[in-house]
C-alpha cells in the first residue's frame, strides 16, 4: 500500500485553524501518542508491523521519554501489543471485533455529543462547525488528506468543549481503530455520507440542543455500522 501523508502533522504544522486557538498546551508525551495514533491510523505503521523504538525518534524526531511513555499508553489501549521474543508490534485488524469497537464508540460519542451541547464555549461551536464545512468541502472534491485534517480537528475541539476527560480517553482509542478501519477498507466508505454525519453532530453541539446533538452522534455511528457490515459482507 502507498505511504499515505500525515494529515495531523500537516495540521500542527499549519496552525491557521481557530480551533487550535481552544487547546490548552499539550504535554511531550500527548503529542507524541498523537503522532504515533496518526501512523497506525493511517497505515503508516501496518497491522502486525514491528515497533522500534529507535526507528521511530528518527522517523518522527520525538524524544526517547515521551515516545516511551506514549508506547506504553498504546499498549494499555491494545493499539499496540506486546509479545515474548517478537517485542512491541501493531495490533491486527480485527473485522468481527470492530462491530463491537463501532458500538462501544456509540454510547461514548453520544455522551460526549451531550455534554459539548451542554458546556462548549461559543468559539468552540463556531470551530467545530467550520471543521465539519472542510469535511463536506473535501469530500465534494475527494481530498482524503484534508477530510482527515478536518476530521481530526472536529474530534479535538470536540473532546476539549466537553470537558468529560473520562470519556474522552475511553473514546479516543476507537476512533483511531475506526479510522485504521476506514483507512484499510475505504474502497468501502463513502466520503461525502460521512462528512453529512459530521455535519449533522456539529450544528447539533453548536445549537446547545442535547437531543440535536445526540442524533447528530447516532447518525455518525450509523454511518460507521453501515460501512463495517458493507465490508463483512464483502
Amino acid at each position: 500500500m502507498a505511504t499515505t501523508k500525515n494529515p495531523r502533522n500537516a495540521t500542527s504544522a499549519s496552525n491557521t485553524s481557530s480551533a487550535t486557538d481552544t487547546a490548552p498546551k499539550r504535554r511531550a508525551a500527548d503529542v507524541a501518542y498523537e503522532t504515533l495514533e496518526t501512523l497506525i491510523s493511517t497505515l503508516q505503521l501496518q497491522p502486525g508491523a514491528q515497533v522500534v523504538e529507535a526507528e521511530l525518534v528518527e522517523r518522527t524526531g520525538l524524544s526517547r521519554t515521551p515516545l516511551r511513555e506514549a508506547l506504553l499508553r498504546m499498549v494499555s489501549t491494545g493499539l499496540i501489543v506486546q509479545q515474548p521474543r517478537r517485542g512491541l508490534l501493531v495490533s491486527a485488524i480485527d473485522l468481527a471485533d470492530h462491530l463491537d469497537v463501532v458500538q462501544t464508540r456509540r454510547v461514548l460519542e453520544r455522551l460526549i455529543a451531550a455534554c459539548s451541547a451542554r458546556r462548549a464555549s461559543d468559539q468552540q461551536r463556531k470551530d467545530i462547525v467550520l471543521c465539519a464545512k472542510r469535511m463536506v468541502r473535501a469530500a465534494t472534491v475527494d481530498k482524503l488528506d484534508d477530510y482527515m485534517r478536518a476530521d481530526i480537528e472536529l474530534d479535538r475541539v470536540n473532546h476539549i468543549a466537553s470537558q468529560n476527560q473520562s470519556a474522552v480517553k475511553a473514546v479516543v482509542p476507537l476512533i483511531v481503530q475506526c479510522r485504521r478501519f476506514w483507512y484499510a477498507y475505504r474502497h468501502a466508505g463513502d466520503l461525502t455520507e460521512g462528512a453529512a454525519a459530521h455535519l449533522q453532530l456539529a450544528e447539533g453541539i453548536a445549537s446547545g440542543d442535547e437531543a440535536a446533538a445526540i442524533a447528530g452522534a447516532d447518525r455518525l455511528s450509523d454511518y460507521l455500522q453501515g460501512f463495517t457490515e458493507r465490508v463483512i459482507a464483502n
